[in-house]
C-alpha cells in the first residue's frame, strides 16, 4: 500500500525487550520481585498513553519458571489498558512447556504473541497497523528476518530477537547467533524494525529502515516511544522508565 496515504491519528507505540522475568537475578535486582521491571515498562507505555506495546523477546530468563511468577506475568500484561505484542526469543522460545503456553496467558485478550496465538504477523484494521515477525520456537539458529512479509497496510512494523552485523557472517557455526544485516533489515521495508537480545539501546543498519533495540529495562533505564504520525513520520525517542 502506498506511504502516500495518511493516517488519522497518531499512533503511540512502545518498544521494550530483554525484560527476563525470574525467580532469581532479576528478582534479587529488583526487590525480590522478578516481574518488577515488566510492570515498569508497562506503567510507563500507559504514562504515554501508547496505542500497543512490543515485547521483542527473552521476556522471560528461561522456560523453567514456576507456575505463580507466569501467572503473576501473565495478569499484569492482562491488566494493561493498551495491546502487548510480545515475541519470544532466545531465553524463552515458544516450545510447548514454555511460559507462552502457559494456561494464565489464554486469559489475556488483550495479549497477542507471534508464534503462539499469531503464526507470523497480527493486524490492527482500526490502527491500519501490521506487525510481523518470526518467533524462535526452538533453541536453534535461524535467521529472524527470512521472508518478510510483502506490506498489507498503511503502516508496517516488524520485530526481530537476534544480533545484528553489518554484513552477517554464518560460515561458523559454533554457536547460535540469530543474524541478521543490513541487506536484511533493508527488505523489510518496514516503518520500524523493533529489536531485541541487545541489552543496550542503539539503532543499526544503513538506515534505509528505522532499526533500533530498546536495550533491557534494567540496563537502558529506558523504553522507546515510536510514534507514527498523521502526515507520515516516523519519531523515534527514548523515553525515561518511570
Amino acid at each position: 500500500m502506498s506511504k502516500s496515504i495518511k493516517a488519522s491519528k497518531e499512533i503511540v507505540l512502545v518498544h521494550s525487550s530483554d525484560i527476563h522475568v525470574d525467580d532469581g537475578y532479576t528478582a534479587r535486582a529488583n526487590d525480590g520481585d522478578g516481574t518488577n521491571p515488566l510492570l515498569d515498562v508497562l506503567t510507563t507505555a500507559e504514562a504515554v498513553k501508547a496505542d500497543i506495546v512490543l515485547l521483542v523477546g527473552d521476556v522471560f530468563e528461561h522456560n523453567r519458571l514456576a507456575s505463580d511468577i507466569v501467572t503473576k506475568a501473565a495478569n499484569i500484561m492482562s491488566d494493561a489498558p493498551m495491546h502487548v505484542v510480545a515475541l519470544p526469543g532466545n531465553h524463552d522460545p515458544a516450545i510447548p512447556d514454555s511460559p507462552w503456553h502457559h494456561k494464565s496467558m489464554a486469559k489475556a485478550d488483550n495479549l497477542h504473541i507471534l508464534g503462539v496465538t499469531h503464526k507470523r504477523a497480527i493486524q490492527f484494521a482500526d490502527l491500519d497497523l501490521e506487525i510481523w515477525g518470526r518467533a524462535h520456537h526452538n533453541y536453534d539458529d535461524m535467521n529472524p528476518l527470512a521472508k518478510p512479509l510483502r506490506r498489507k497496510t498503511r503502516w508496517q512494523v516488524a520485530l526481530a530477537h537476534g544480533h545484528y552485523e553489518p554484513v552477517a557472517d554464518r560460515r561458523t557455526a559454533l554457536r547460535a547467533s540469530w543474524l541478521f544485516d543490513d541487506a536484511e533489515l533493508a527488505a523489510t521495508g518496514a516503518d520500524y524494525v523493533a529489536l531485541g537480545h541487545w541489552n543496550r539501546p542503539v539503532r543499526v543498519g544503513d538506515k534505509s529502515v528505522p532499526a533500533y533495540y530498546s536495550g533491557s529495562p534494567d540496563l537502558a533505564k529506558t523504553v522507546n516511544v515510536v510514534r507514527l504520525t498523521p502526515s507520515g513520520q516516523v519519531k523515534v525517542k527514548r523515553h525515561k522508565i518511570g
